[in-house]
């Protein structure tokens, strides 16, 4: 991924992504810097924070990235999968329900949620609930469409 451009966020601009990661995640992201990022050859919309790739927007709504989740842990929107589902989160695959060990009550269908895996804590993906967090866990279905994912363009990127 190649940057086009970068330019600092305005005071406005930077409070509303704290608020809405506060009010979604949980998060309190403290930083010096906040600078948005354009790139030549993706239709990511990502936000550095203090040089990083921590935020991402989707449809229009800031969001952690997996590196960002890693960094700050969500306390909310979280869903938990076991051992089994890791190599196929890990490659893009959209969460099924019987990977999943544990997902937060407060989730929404349509809400955007983070994918944590159970044996390490580590977050894997980023993605978007197909149901309520109170019926994510079961035998069969997809629960999460996956946005965006460990080992992806977005998730080797660096500055």
């Amino acid at each position: 991924m190649e940057v086009k451009s970068r330019h600092h966020l305005r005071s406005d601009e930077v409070d509303a992504i704290t608020t809405a990661l506060s009010d979604n995640l949980g998060v309190d992201l403290d930083a010096d810097s906040f600078e948005k990022v354009a790139f030549d050859d993706s239709d990511w919309d990502v936000v550095l924070v203090d040089g990083d790739p921590l935020v991402l927007y989707l449809d229009d709504e800031p969001f952690l990235t997996v590196q960002g989740a890693n960094q700050h842990p969500p306390q909310k929107h979280v869903v938990t999968v076991d051992a089994g589902a890791v190599s196929f989160v890990s490659d893009g695959a959209d969460i099924m329900r019987p990977g999943i060990t544990e997902a937060d009550d407060d989730i929404s269908e349509g809400d955007l949620v983070v994918v944590n895996e159970e044996s390490h804590g580590k977050f894997l993906a980023v993605g978007r609930a197909q149901t309520d967090g109170d019926d994510m866990v079961g035998d069969s279905g997809k629960v999460v469409k996956s946005l965006h994912h460990v080992g992806d363009d977005l998730f080797e990127f660096s500055v």
